[in-house]
């Protein structure tokens, strides 16, 4: 089988090569899939130059930690699947529930081999079935960006409802799943964006709050002057330290961050003297467990919701879709059709 791979100790995209791999047999408790679609994901560019944590891959590693595929066989003892079911497997393997500990629950993609290949073997319990309104392709969106949204919006403190105004910092697959689960409730939505085009998309699916943050620096001033001052019950947190100090100060009383990334930078001040003021909260976001996962599908499909997705390339044009993702030129998710 086919799969393209992360060399041990890549640090560049001159590292990732097309590779040919025995294709997988079930064991028991395990079942065979043919992958369909895989997705990228932010973090996927820090594991290819060697930034992730714990710093570049110590062998040969099947790349991604999201895809999606159909059953093939099933191993003998297999109950939750059979053949012909269609399946993501989870970001974390071995979390039925409860929080991740990466020094026991590998990750794909990284501490495990990931979905970038024609076949793939996991134990039945790090697999769920996706929803039944999506395509192979959108199913693929959900292990890690969809799950992180839903983790920091529905699990993480309260639950985010129908009241509440939602802050999004910019425009990638975590804030577009984000934009979605909150107007599936009801929530306001107040999102940035260096692009006005994108704004205007994101307004377009329900954001009526729009903040271009290089015409705003100060793009916390104008989240408070669009909600009268009152601040936001929810952020979305991306950025990491380069963004919490505004995003703090963007709270409401009782509000809540969910800290999820480092797409700004390692630089910037972190000032928790706002949190003490509004009696707010920041739930550190590590993408979530198999039970999240379900309960989001769930709400997928009884709202109907479909991931956005900005481009679908083929397998073969791998390099050319982290290239394109890498651009940030994207609204949503890439993705990558495997066939």
């Amino acid at each position: 089988m086919k799969a393209f791979v992360l060399k041990s100790g890549g640090t560049s995209f001159d590292d990732i090569q097309q590779v040919e791999q025995d294709k997988p047999e079930a064991g028991p408790g395990e079942i065979l899939v043919k992958m369909k679609a895989a997705s990228l994901n932010f973090r996927d560019l820090g594991i290819i130059v060697g930034k992730y944590f714990g710093g570049p891959v110590q062998r040969d590693t099947v790349l991604l930690s999201d895809g999606a595929g159909k059953v093939e066989a099933v191993g003998e003892g297999v109950t939750r699947f059979k053949p012909g079911d269609r399946i993501a497997g989870t970001f974390f393997q071995d979390l039925a529930d409860g929080p991740a500990n990466p020094m026991v629950n590998p990750a794909l993609g990284h501490s495990a081999d990931g979905v970038l290949c024609e076949y793939k073997v996991f134990k039945e319990g790090d697999a769920v079935a996706i929803p039944q309104n999506l395509s192979y392709e959108e199913g693929a969106c959900l292990p890690c960006a969809a799950l992180t949204a839903w983790h920091a919006m529905m699990e993480a403190g309260k639950p985010v409802q129908e009241s509440d105004t939602v802050l999004l910092l910019g425009t990638g697959g975590v804030s577009m799943f984000g934009l979605q689960f909150a107007r599936a409730v009801g929530a306001k939505v107040i999102i940035t964006s260096s692009s006005d085009d994108k704004l205007a998309k994101a307004e377009a699916m329900g954001a009526t709050g729009l903040v271009n943050y290089k015409d705003h620096p100060d793009w916390e001033q104008e989240v408070r002057k669009l909600t009268d001052g009152k601040g936001v019950d929810c952020v979305v947190e991306v950025g990491g330290v380069g963004t919490i100090n505004k995003s703090m100060e963007c709270l409401a009383l009782g509000g809540k961050i969910g800290m999820i990334g480092v797409l700004a930078g390692p630089d910037g001040e972190c000032n928790p003297r706002n949190l003490m003021m509004t009696g707010s909260a920041i739930h550190g976001i590590f993408v979530g467990n198999r039970r999240m996962f379900e309960e989001m599908n769930k709400a997928i499909e009884v709202n109907d919701i479909h991931p956005v997705i900005d481009k679908v390339f083929d397998f073969d044009d791998t390099l050319e879709a982290i290239k394109h993702f890498k651009s940030q030129a994207h609204l949503g998710k890439v993705v990558i059709n495997i066939g």
